[in-house]
Formats: structure tokens, C-alpha cells, sequence
């Protein structure tokens, strides 16, 4: 089982998607609703990949993307906003883009951890 972490600023989508991942056979490690939250577990928590959102209410979730590059660890935007900040690593995977189905995040996620 791989361990996701959620970086969400919006309870009812975290909640959703941490549903949508263990249908999907992931376990959800970390979740964080804020900039200063995801920082601290993306620095502090062991886990296989990550899901940003790419506006923390108003926040960049860029400096949270900066770090888990540091850590080599792979992750995933999602956003209703269409892209992902400008600065971005070139190495992440096309924008998941909110609402998203079961079946789209399926095929992210197989391509975020490799399985």
C-alpha cells in the first residue's frame, strides 16, 4: 500500500479524496489544510507521493511543491485553476484538473507511484 499526502484547503474535497484513495487501494498518511501545515509535514512526514492543491487560501502551494522536490518525492497539482504555479518543477505530472472522476485519478496516481 502506498502513502499519500493531501495538501487541501477545503475539508469536504480532502475528505473526498481521501475516500476516492483508499477505493483506489492508498492510505492516506498526512493531510494538510494550510501553507504552514504542509510544509511542516512535507518536511517531517515519510510518504510515497503527494497531491497539491495549488491555491491554499490565497497561498501558493509552491513552496510546499519546492520542498518535496528537494526529498525527491513525486507529486501531482490539482486544481479547479488549469495549471500549475508558474515555477513549477518541469518533471510534474500534467494537472489533475478539479472535478475529477475516480477513473482519472486512478490513472494519476498509477503514474505518480509507479504501480
Amino acid at each position: 500500500m502506498k502513502d499519500i499526502f493531501i495538501v487541501e484547503d477545503d475539508a469536504l474535497i480532502a475528505m473526498l479524496l481521501e475516500d476516492m484513495l483508499a477505493d483506489l487501494g492508498y492510505r492516506v498518511c498526512a493531510s494538510a489544510p494550510d501553507l504552514e501545515r504542509a510544509l511542516a509535514a512535507a518536511r517531517d512526514t515519510e510518504f510515497d507521493a503527494a497531491i497539491l492543491d495549488v491555491s491554499l487560501a490565497g497561498q501558493s502551494s509552491l513552496p510546499v511543491a519546492k520542498l518535496l522536490d528537494e526529498r525527491g518525492k513525486p507529486y501531482v497539482y490539482a486544481t479547479g485553476y488549469g495549471a500549475a504555479p508558474a515555477g513549477s518543477s518541469p518533471t510534474t505530472l500534467p494537472v489533475l484538473q478539479k472535478p475529477f472522476q475516480l477513473s482519472e485519478l486512478e490513472q494519476t496516481m498509477k503514474r505518480l507511484t509507479g504501480t
